[in-house]
């Protein structure tokens, strides 16, 4: 908290105009021992996420599938065409979506979302005709795992770009844990036909 207090912040309501649902994602991996030295290279391009006066948030997410894991068999086969279904609870603005993020051609990912109330043991079935007609699957989908994570947000001052860090990353299914680490996951969030980033050219010196 005492590093990411001196990033310019940005808010809720101002983070909206970088929304990105239509969008190409990198992902990279790095170790947590590398954190202070990016934070600090990132300090004066980026602002960051600041939610009821913390920075940082905790994320909660159960994936559905289908029974032979259809969306998660697509992903590792890297199909063009794909989804994942997720309902996921952003902890600490009290806030709950089910999601459908898709993979489309040519890299892209965009993501359409519904507002709930809560995350659901079993998918209602208004839930399942929005996940069926956002994803093009019209099998059922059941509840397969749980993440949770930390998430840093940051936002390009200038750039349509934000960047989110997760640590802490862990997962749960039928009773049996495990955790991903020490190691954090950066995701760098860009406008489609937009080659530069100044945090891929940051990842890349690391």
């Amino acid at each position: 908290q005492e590093e990411l207090r001196t990033f310019q912040p940005i808010s809720l309501e101002e983070m909206d105009g970088v929304a990105l649902l239509d969008r190409i994602d990198t992902k990279f991996v790095l170790g947590a021992a590398l954190m202070t030295a990016l934070l600090d290279a990132m300090r004066g391009e980026y602002r960051a996420l600041e939610v009821n006066g913390k920075r940082g948030a905790d994320y909660r997410t159960l994936y559905y599938d289908t029974v032979d894991l259809r969306h998660f068999r697509d992903h590792h086969r890297s199909l063009d065409m794909r989804s994942k279904v997720r309902y996921r609870q952003y902890v600490d603005s009290d806030l709950c979506f089910l999601e459908v993020k898709r993979k489309t051609a040519k890299g892209r990912t965009d993501k359409v979302r519904l507002r709930v109330a809560v995350i659901p043991e079993q998918m209602p079935i208004e839930h399942l005709n929005f996940v069926q007609k956002a994803s093009g699957v019209n099998e059922p989908v059941f509840p397969q795992i749980w993440n949770m994570f930390h998430r840093l947000t940051f936002v390009h001052r200038e750039r349509a770009e934000r960047v989110t860090i997760d640590s802490d990353v862990r997962f749960e299914r039928e009773g049996r844990s495990a955790v991903f680490g020490p190691a954090c996951i950066a995701e760098l969030k860009q406008a489609p036909g937009d080659p530069d980033s100044p945090f891929a050219a940051l990842m890349k010196s690391l």
